[in-house]
């Protein structure tokens, strides 16, 4: 699946670049709430996928931390 993906490349990257992959996310989801706030975005499920894979994100950081 394509989820699975994400998340064995996830795992698979460092902390740093994990930090920088969360902190692209989180800017996505601004500009896609402020897309959705001017009622200029038409595929509304992308912020709920967003929102998904940034708490993937944070799950795969925590679990990088306790693995250490």
């Amino acid at each position: 699946m394509k989820i699975n993906k994400f998340v064995e490349d996830l795992r698979s990257k460092s902390a740093t670049e994990l930090n920088q992959e969360l902190v692209a996310a989180k800017k996505e989801l601004f500009n896609l709430r402020f897309q959705n706030a001017t009622n200029q975005l038409d595929n509304t499920s992308r912020i709920k996928e967003v929102r998904r894979n940034i708490a993937r994100i944070q799950t795969a950081i925590t679990e990088a931390s306790k693995a250490e």
